[in-house]
């Protein structure tokens, strides 16, 4: 019998979904820098948007405590419904149990907060009962802690979750440089998103092959006068 987690991700096999990317639950992350947080957040779902990945938002007393998911995220699926829950476990809300049979894909993608609370009960009922796959995004995701994180990373992939991070999800589901239908918005996303990696991509175009710099106003270089 073959081990479906053998599989990669691809646009095909794949759903996503973002568990309780609120303020209140971000102000207590200590396990990531918050900003980061959610550049990767944001980034995750612009990958998900490119491929055209099923993607369920769901969030947890949004009025009574933890405030309204971030714009940026909101912004990338305008007319997407949130599906507001009482139970810090996914799974316990038929909404989300719906949403996620309906997109008809096994491998589940995970970012969430908090990491020990919110995505660990909804990783393990929803293999447990729901037999899905899950994927659980490291640094799409946030603890109290960073011993809080990485004890429930530990404790869910010694359950079978597999760990992956934002960046690794996106060109997983890009396979192929060939694949020039979701290129363009896989190098905006990555300028964008991923530091460095971003930067070296610009040096790439620019100075390597002599791309125009992507400003909005090309600026003017006023040359060196010795003092």
């Amino acid at each position: 019998m073959t081990n479906p987690k053998l599989e990669v991700l691809t646009p095909q096999n794949s759903q996503l979904i973002f568990i309780d990317q609120e303020p209140q639950m971000a102000f207590a992350v200590q396990s990531i820098d918050r900003q980061t947080l959610k550049n990767n957040v944001v980034a995750l779902a612009k990958a998900a948007k490119a491929f055209k990945i099923p993607t369920t938002i769901t969030t947890v007393e949004t009025l009574s405590f933890s405030g309204y998911t971030y714009p940026e995220l909101l912004d990338v699926f305008p007319d997407k419904a949130l599906l507001e829950r009482s139970s810090m476990n996914s799974w316990d809300d038929k909404k989300v149990r719906d949403a996620l049979k309906a997109a008809g894909r096994n491998k589940v993608v995970v970012s969430g907060l908090w990491t020990e609370v919110c995505n660990t009960t909804f990783a393990l009922s929803a293999m447990l009962e729901g037999g899905y796959e899950i994927y659980m995004v490291s640094d799409a995701s946030g603890g109290t802690s960073k011993e809080a994180h990485d004890y429930a990373m530990q404790r869910m992939i010694q359950a079978g979750v597999v760990p992956v991070t934002w960046q690794q999800v996106l060109l997983e589901w890009q396979r192929d440089w060939a694949r020039k239908d979701t290129y363009d918005a896989v190098i905006a996303i990555t300028r964008e998103h991923s530091g460095g990696y971003g930067m070296g991509v610009d040096y790439a175009y620019t100075m390597v092959h002599k791309a125009p710099q992507r400003t909005s106003k090309l600026h003017e270089i006023l040359p060196p006068v010795r003092a």
